[in-house]
């Protein structure tokens, strides 16, 4: 604040400590609901709209657990219900900013070339073995089509 003149004050440029927290925080969205603001402003419409969105990222989540042995995308469905309760509770914000952390830091170390070799290298070994264990059961039994089964 200038209370020197009249003039206004020129606006202060941020460090780069503050630019580096501004953007910290602007990657992070606030905890809490993000329900409209009328629903919030209303207490019995805004627990009944906190049931609502309980009760379907609960259905999406029990789907996603149904998929895990079969087919469908299990996982996927699974953090999807997780976003939709992130979008009422505290508690799915905070499991879902740790799994996007852990997804990260996974992402990174798998994409580190010594780990990429190894990986490589592992599932050469395990072609190979599969490889082997094929052709010893092909020699041993040969190869035979369903439809030329004997009854």
């Amino acid at each position: 604040m200038n209370t020197g003149s009249n003039e206004p004050a020129g606006v202060a440029e941020p460090t780069v400590a503050a630019q580096a927290e501004q953007s910290s925080e602007s990657a992070e969205q606030p905890l809490g609901s993000r329900a409209p603001q009328y629903i919030q402003a209303r207490r019995a419409l805004h627990l009944s709209w906190q049931v609502g969105v309980f009760i379907v990222g609960l259905a999406v989540v029990v789907a996603g657990i149904i998929m895990l042995p079969l087919p469908g995308p299990g996982w996927l469905v699974i953090f999807g219900g997780m976003a939709i309760w992130a979008t009422e509770f505290v508690w799915a914000q905070l499991v879902l900013r740790w799994t996007k952390r852990k997804v990260t830091e996974a992402a990174q170390r798998a994409l580190d070339p010594k780990v990429r070799r190894r990986n490589i290298i592992l599932t050469t070994i395990g072609l190979v073995i599969v490889a082997v264990l094929v052709a010893v059961y092909v020699w041993k039994f040969g190869i035979a089509m369903p439809w030329k089964i004997k009854e």
